[in-house]
């Protein structure tokens, strides 16, 4: 589809020990899809700083955008700011400009503005801030990599500050076809189909409803009318009443 590419690094032990549950990379992929950007990998890390270093080193080189959450907040284990700055390798203290952010909005609280809080201003060089609304502590931007706040409301607002100046591609479109039968009943067929179209993107979700084995297949492109031509292509495929519902 020849749209920009993106992935996402999730930073979180209490990811990855399942005392919490990630909802931030469901959010950034479904407005990434509006713009046009396609994510393409998703990886979930520990708060150990070689493998945050690691991880960015990789994926920055493999696509166009890299956005992080997590980490960046005033405790000890919050070490993704530090973590970046070594992975770009340029220095990292407290930036007036993202001082002067917090001092506003804990003054405004009635809130000390403490040694600990003051570590949410420390930036990497070079990176461009990244708005907070909610809470003042703001995100940054270092080349094509967006480090933002792990918490989900946090996370969508510097989101939505962050996609304003991202240039995309065509937004993606999909529809979702559900066909009453074994996804093995479906699998030739649609293998067929995927070839003679490699620049559209089918995937085949099997469900079992009522005691029923049932496919949901998804077909994603940016050409309204070719989604529209395939999905009546496979109603005529399964010689079936086909259900179409947009995403």
């Amino acid at each position: 589809m020849n749209n920009p590419t993106a992935a996402m690094i999730v930073i979180g032990d209490e990811i990855l020990s399942g005392r919490t549950r990630d909802s931030n990379m469901h959010y950034l992929a479904k407005e990434l899809v509006k713009i046009g950007v396609d994510l393409q990998e998703v990886r979930i890390v520990s708060d150990e700083e070689r493998v945050i270093i690691f991880a960015v080193n990789e994926l920055k080189k493999k696509f166009n955008y890299v956005f992080t959450s997590g980490g960046i907040g005033p405790t000890h284990d919050d070490i993704t700011a530090d973590s970046i700055a070594k992975a770009f390798d340029v220095s990292i203290g407290v930036r007036v400009d993202a001082k002067r952010l917090l001092n506003k909005y804990y003054q405004k609280s009635g809130v000390v503005l403490n040694e600990s809080r003051l570590r949410m201003a420390r930036i990497p060089q070079g990176a461009y801030l990244i708005e907070n609304p909610i809470s003042g502590a703001p995100g940054f931007q270092i080349e094509n990599v967006y480090v933002m706040a792990g918490v989900p409301s946090i996370f969508q607002a510097m989101v939505n500050f962050s996609l304003k100046n991202i240039t995309g591609g065509s937004p993606i479109i999909s529809q979702s076809v559900t066909i009453n039968l074994p996804e093995g009943e479906v699998a030739k067929k649609l293998k067929q189909l995927a070839a003679k179209h490699p620049e559209v993107s089918f995937g085949s979700y099997p469900f079992l409803k009522d005691g029923n084995l049932g496919t949901d297949i998804v077909i994603r492109i940016n050409d309204e009318e070719k989604i529209n031509r395939l999905t009546k292509k496979l109603k005529s495929l399964f010689k079936i009443k086909v259900g179409v519902e947009y995403e």
